[in-house]
């Protein structure tokens, strides 16, 4: 085996390691779920009545992570692969799928469709 070939056995192997060390849990994944909604709360549609709009903005600070626990984790299907993880949620009969990796999430699917529904919800 040449230095070259050890060489990037080693650097792969380095890099599955890393992965696999920063492969994000379902805690993880409820923390960002909650942060995503913070940040479309904080940009919502501004025709809405200011006072309709800090209403919500408060009872999400007040409620805010109770009810992304109570909805978000029952309803979300963790599939590990070891080096990155894909988190399938149903929110409001929306699939969403966001694949986890690195530390990161990365939204594949659904998420603009379920953050309009709850938006409409909210107005």
């Amino acid at each position: 085996m040449s230095n070259l070939m050890l060489a990037g056995l080693v650097g792969g192997l380095l890099v599955a390691v890393a992965l696999a060390a920063t492969n994000p849990t379902t805690d993880a994944y409820v923390r960002f779920v909650e942060a995503r909604l913070v940040a479309e709360i904080e940009k919502m549609d501004q025709s809405a009545p200011r006072r309709d709009r800090d209403l919500i903005k408060a009872l999400f600070r007040a409620q805010g992570p109770k009810l992304v626990e109570g909805v978000v984790r029952p309803n979300t299907v963790r599939s590990n692969w070891g080096l990155l993880s894909v988190f399938e949620t149903n929110v409001l009969d929306q699939p969403v799928l966001v694949l986890g990796v690195a530390g990161q999430f990365v939204p594949l699917r659904g998420v603009e469709e379920a953050t309009l529904k709850v938006g409409r919800l909210a107005f």
